[in-house]
Parts: structure tokens; C-alpha cells; sequence
């Protein structure tokens, strides 16, 4: 792999991570019209890692206050200030455990070379991203419940199918659930954190392929462009939940599934 290809690789990812049109999906694709196939899931896990990342740039005051609050709770000075982060961390371990129940079972399943399924998984995001357009949620952090977490948690684990966009349907499905826009985009955000961790820890056993396929400055390359892109996707999308405008990007994942399924 040379640095050029890591870098378009770590761009799509970073974009595609949080913008609702599947990171999975087209690291799968790109990597198979780069001819690069070959290189294992660890690669793909690595740039999921390095998003991680802009998720704790991004969300830093909520993460943190997650953290101080449950720190708080433990030594029994929590107060009314700290009843909506404490209220987040139930719902949030349901969610983590139905997703990793989910995705489990999904990431058995070998997508190689599968461009024609993904492209039409891209359309069935699509799909999923006009009907969530619609909804418009009441609740907040204080009142989300285990029910909520386990909803969210089922659709990402769905996310972990190659053209899902993990973000759109776990976005999607807290709208659903009855979360207002700025609490079901920031939730499923969160849940990147604990997901990807999990992802690594599972594909670390490729450690010793990837090291054959990708040297350490491509590898170095692909991570900081998706951390940048990253970043800047976060940025770009928040305002786009905010105003519930999810369906926009169903305008570029229609096009893309349909030239994947007869063109590809």
C-alpha cells in the first residue's frame, strides 16, 4: 500500500465514519478498486481508531463530565448537577452490549469483493436516512431509558453490514426511540467510543498480516487523515441532525448504490 492510497483511505474513512453514508461500505470498495483486498480488517480497524479520536476532540466536555460525574456517583458526592450525564451511562452499557451481541454475529460473515451487496446496502441506508427525516423526538438525557440504549445498541451492531451506515441508523433509531435530535446524534456518537475499542481489541490478533501488507508510514498517513477528516465530518454533521436533514445524503447514496449494483 503507498501513502497516496492510505491517504484517500484514511480521508473516506474519516468523512464517511460520521457523515451517514457508511465508512465500512466504502473502505470496502475503494480498497477493492485499489486492488488491496488483501490487507487485513486490522487496517480498516486502525482508521476506525484514529476517528475514535475526533470523537474525544469533538465531545470532550460531555465525555468528560461523563467521566467526573460517574467518578462523583461512586464516592457519593453526586448532585442535581450530574443527574443527566449519570443518567446517559445505563442506556449507554445496554446499547454497548446489544451491539456487540449483534455485531459479533455479523462480522462472521466475509464481505471481500462483495461490491454489488454493499451497493445495496448504500441504498437501504438511504432509505432508512429519508424516513428518519421525518421524526422529531421529545426526549432528553434525564429521561432516556435501558429500553432506548438496547433500540440504539441493536442498530448499531446493524451498522457493522458493509454499506449500513453505522452513524445514520444508530442516529436514525434514537430518533425513533423518541430521543430529540441533539441527544440521539451526540448519543450515537458516544457509542463510537466503547464499539471501536472492542473492534480492536478482537482484530489485534491480525497484527502480524498487517505488518506484511502496510508499512508504518502509510499506515501513519492513512490514520492522521482520518482523524482530520474526521474532525471536520463531526462538525459538518451536527448542524445537519440539529435541522433534521439527514435525507441529503440519500442524493449521493442513491447514485453511488445504483452504479455499484450495474456498473461495478
Amino acid at each position: 500500500m503507498s501513502i497516496v492510497q492510505a491517504l484517500i483511505l484514511g480521508i473516506f474513512q474519516g468523512i464517511s465514519e460520521f457523515l451517514p453514508i457508511s465508512s465500512s461500505g466504502h473502505l470496502l470498495v475503494f480498497k477493492d478498486l485499489m486492488g488491496l483486498s488483501e490487507v487485513p480488517g486490522l487496517f480498516d480497524v486502525i482508521l476506525h481508531v484514529a476517528t475514535l479520536f475526533s470523537v474525544l476532540v469533538v465531545f470532550r466536555k460531555r465525555i468528560a463530565g461523563i467521566i467526573l460525574s460517574s467518578l462523583r456517583f461512586v464516592r457519593r458526592r453526586s448532585g442535581e448537577a450530574d443527574a443527566e450525564n449519570l443518567a446517559i451511562v445505563p442506556p449507554a452499557i445496554a446499547a454497548t452490549v446489544c451491539t456487540a451481541v449483534v455485531g459479533l454475529l455479523i462480522d462472521r460473515i466475509d464481505f471481500s469483493g462483495q461490491v454489488r451487496l454493499v451497493s445495496g446496502f448504500f441504498i437501504v441506508t438511504a432509505v432508512i436516512l429519508v424516513s428518519a427525516s421525518f421524526r422529531k423526538g421529545g426526549t432528553g438525557y434525564r429521561q432516556l431509558t435501558i429500553k432506548q440504549g438496547v433500540l440504539v445498541g441493536i442498530a448499531q451492531g446493524i451498522g457493522v453490514f458493509p454499506g449500513i451506515s453505522r452513524s445514520g441508523i444508530t442516529i436514525s433509531a434514537g430518533l425513533a426511540s423518541g430521543l430529540k435530535r441533539e441527544e440521539a446524534g451526540e448519543f450515537a456518537f458516544l457509542l463510537v467510543i466503547p464499539a471501536i475499542a472492542g473492534a480492536l481489541v478482537l482484530k489485534l490478533k491480525d497484527f502480524s498480516e498487517l505488518a506484511g501488507t502496510v508499512a508504518p508510514l502509510p499506515l501513519l498517513a492513512g490514520s492522521l487523515a482520518a482523524f482530520v477528516a474526521g474532525v471536520l465530518a463531526l462538525m459538518l454533521l451536527m448542524p445537519i441532525v440539529r435541522k433534521g436533514k439527514l435525507a441529503w445524503f440519500a442524493v449521493y447514496l442513491v447514485p453511488a448504490g445504483l452504479i455499484g449494483l450495474f456498473l461495478l
